[in-house]
């Protein structure tokens, strides 16, 4: 095949395909929910890729399977056979990312179903706003603890699963050998004249002192809460995830992605990330402006609007 024309480039590209380099083939990046894949949908990537890569499979950072040498004349093939095991070929552009989430559904660590998590923020967020421009790309990632093993700090919006408690005193039987004290992996939690003190405001609500008292010292809540952290990038650019300042539940989160959203694609220039607007216009503005509904309210008309350049 001749040489391919920028045109062809970027048309490949917007649908899911980069260009492997000094080559006319792609990598087609097929879209997981949440990382999580079926044994089904495995036969089905490494079919694809004996019949129109080049044989092989590559695993992201974002958890997307991508499959390496496809031939231009290939992509509309590789599309189809991908969606008999109903996944999609996409990932790209200045929009919502793949959805990535640790695996603390099933980790010991784990302090809530991430990628359960996950999945619904998949169906809600990256299914819905796939034809939603935003200023640049938007990563969501969700961590089960303050292990960070999914680094949702670093991500445009990060959710981090934690476990909230209350300390009885009255319960605490002055063991010679604590065993809070002992799990605690930042030693807030220390015997001070025979009894048990946890300095709360250190205190990063890991959950592996939650089980630890066998008399009931430390009872921990029913339900996971979550930090928020906003604004985080890695790369040529790096900025930690600026974190909200209260615990949220589970119900909240899609809510305050949503305004989070709406906030940047108001507020932020073409090819301006998520963070660097946060930083130009000011985290307070941010928080006061996320602290009511007015920007779900005016959703329609923030949605029909280009994104703004800076020259404007």
């Amino acid at each position: 095949m001749s040489k391919l024309t920028p045109a062809q480039i970027s048309h490949a590209k917007s649908l899911g395909f980069l260009q492997n380099r000094g080559t006319n083939c792609f990598s087609g990046r097929a879209i997981t929910k949440n990382g999580v894949l079926s044994a089904e949908q495995l036969k089905n990537l490494a079919e694809c890729a004996e019949q129109y890569g080049n044989g092989t499979v590559t695993f992201t950072t974002r958890l997307t399977v991508e499959i390496p040498g496809i031939p231009f004349e290939h992509i509309d093939d590789v599309r189809n056979h991908v969606a008999k095991q109903n996944m999609t070929i996409g990932g790209t552009g200045a929009k919502i990312r793949a959805v990535t989430a640790c695996k603390g559904t099933t980790c010991i660590y784990g302090n809530c179903d991430t990628q359960a998590i996950a999945e619904q923020l998949h169906h809600t967020f990256f299914e819905t706003w796939q034809t939603v421009k935003l200023p640049h790309k938007f990563k969501i990632a969700v961590g089960g603890c303050p292990n960070s093993c999914m680094k949702p700090s670093l991500n445009d919006f990060g959710i981090q699963g934690h476990v909230l408690f209350q300390y009885k005193d009255e319960h605490c039987r002055s063991c010679h050998v604590c065993a809070v004290e002992k799990r605690c992996p930042v030693h807030v939690a220390i015997l001070e004249n025979g009894k048990l003190k946890i300095d709360d405001t250190s205190c990063i609500h890991c959950g592996i002192c939650s089980n630890a008292c066998h008399f009931g010292a430390i009872e921990k809540e029913a339900e996971p809460v979550f930090r928020i952290f906003v604004g985080g990038t890695w790369g040529k650019t790096t900025r930690m995830g600026t974190v909200l300042p209260q615990y949220y539940h589970l119900d909240e989160i899609e809510r305050l992605l949503e305004k989070s959203l709406l906030w940047y694609r108001s507020n932020g220039y073409q090819k301006e990330r998520f963070g660097a607007v946060i930083d130009r216009v000011g985290f307070e503005t941010f928080l006061s402006d996320i602290s009511d509904d007015k920007l779900l309210e005016q959703k329609a008309d923030i949605l029909s609007l280009d994104i703004s350049t800076k020259e404007q």
